[in-house]
């Protein structure tokens, strides 16, 4: 595990990860939650420790959905998603926004191939991940989580550019081990 987390920070600093903005740092224990979510408009009850049994997370908040970057990046998650699964990892965003709203997001923007959930004020809190200059919504932190539940890569960035390029690499990096 030790080397995996240097690998993978190694990996962070060549990309030009920034993990200035999110308080998890690499090694740390993820929140385990529950929560509603969507996928490919149909809502169901996510929990994460039930996701990670599959293998690694990506679990990437974004401030709101159907703003111009939170589409950008779900459009580019969802041309990327075979990327992820051939890595073994599941995708899944979160944002602060009401689960009604998700479900049209799954649909059109993540074009139903991963599921967006609904981070309420106790998931907020946990992954530190509150939007400072905007109450309500979540900043753009991209968290990769091995199946341990250990974080094991971060990228905490307003600009949606560098997230999923990031993430790949981190995912792709942790199958190669």
């Amino acid at each position: 595990m030790k080397r995996l987390s240097l690998l993978l920070a190694a990996a962070a600093t060549l990309l030009g990860s920034s993990g200035a903005m999110a308080a998890l740092a690499i090694g740390a224990k993820a929140p385990d939650f529950t929560t509603r979510g969507a996928q490919a408009g149909k809502t169901f009850t996510l929990t994460l420790s039930h996701q990670l049994k599959r293998g690694p997370v990506v679990l990437y908040f974004f401030p709101k959905a159907f703003t111009p970057g939170c589409s950008a990046e779900a459009r580019e998650f969802a041309d990327n998603i075979d990327k992820f699964k051939a890595a073994g990892a599941t995708v899944i965003g979160m944002s602060a926004d009401p689960v009604d709203d998700l479900v049209a997001f799954s649909t059109k923007e993540c074009a139903g191939k991963f599921a967006v959930a609904s981070a309420g004020p106790g998931i907020v809190s946990g992954y530190d991940v509150a939007l400072k200059m905007r109450p309500g919504m979540t900043d753009r932190t991209s968290y990769v989580i091995a199946p341990s539940g250990r974080i094991a890569f971060v990228h905490s960035e307003m600009n949606y550019a560098e997230h999923v390029k990031t993430t790949l690499a981190a995912v792709q990096a942790m199958k190669q081990k």
